[in-house]
């Protein structure tokens, strides 16, 4: 069982009010995953994306986090840096949990929800390096088993990503989950945002980028060599 520290509970809150920052409109349900992976060279390299579901009495498709700026006329540049500190901010979380835990594995992806004022975090330990599943497949499973998509709503090789997945020996089955109430509200979201006051006070540190895929399955992945 996970044991969390208080600066885990801290780091917690701190991902809340990133995301709450980062969405524009009012939203009933948000899904985020994210990776970090340990590669030769002290080199760490991971994904993030998150989708969330736009309040309304009609059912609405999710919103995938890369689609927000051109949605809502925001600069794209300043909103990925945003997303970069988000990212930042689960490298920390991950950095905490070895502290804690020195001589245990530790996660290699987290999938965080928030809906209904509960703050839930799922913790995977597979070895996304070994993967059979590139991680473009990986989303494609994971958006179908979190946001409800299923195969009739999928495209020819999303249906047959998902039919190997279900056919596949490889065990995804290690994982760990905690359950808390949401710990802030009010947060001013990105619609104020200003983008002269945002540089003088947010100090951004810069990733390489590559998009996995161009299309609405965008992942932001990150590449970043320790010093």
């Amino acid at each position: 069982m996970i044991e969390h520290t208080q600066k885990i509970k801290e780091l917690y809150e701190d991902i809340q009010r990133k995301l709450f920052y980062m969405i524009p409109e009012k939203w009933d349900k948000l899904y985020l995953y994210a990776s970090v992976m340990e590669r030769l060279g002290n080199v760490e390299t991971g994904e993030l994306y998150f989708y969330y579901i736009p309040k309304g009495i009609l059912k609405k498709n999710p919103i995938n986090v890369y689609e927000v700026p051109a949605k809502f006329n925001l600069d794209e540049k300043e909103y990925i840096k945003l997303v970069e500190k988000l990212y930042n901010t689960i490298k920390e979380l991950r950095m905490e949990f070895k502290k804690v835990e020195p001589l245990k594995d530790v996660w290699s992806n987290v999938t965080i929800s928030i809906q209904n004022n509960k703050f839930k975090v799922e913790y995977g330990y597979e070895d996304l390096l070994k993967s059979k599943f590139s991680s473009y497949e990986r989303h494609i499973i994971w958006r179908s088993k979190y946001l409800n998509i299923g195969v009739d709503r999928c495209n020819k090789q999303e249906k047959e990503v998902l039919k190997q997945f279900i056919e596949s020996p490889e065990v995804w089955a290690r994982k760990e989950k905690y359950e808390t109430g949401i710990y802030i509200q009010d947060i001013q979201n990105i619609v104020d945002f200003d983008t002269q006051e945002y540089k003088k006070v947010e100090n951004i540190e810069n990733f390489s980028q590559e998009e996995e895929c161009a299309t609405t399955n965008q992942i932001l992945m990150y590449n970043k060599e320790k010093n």
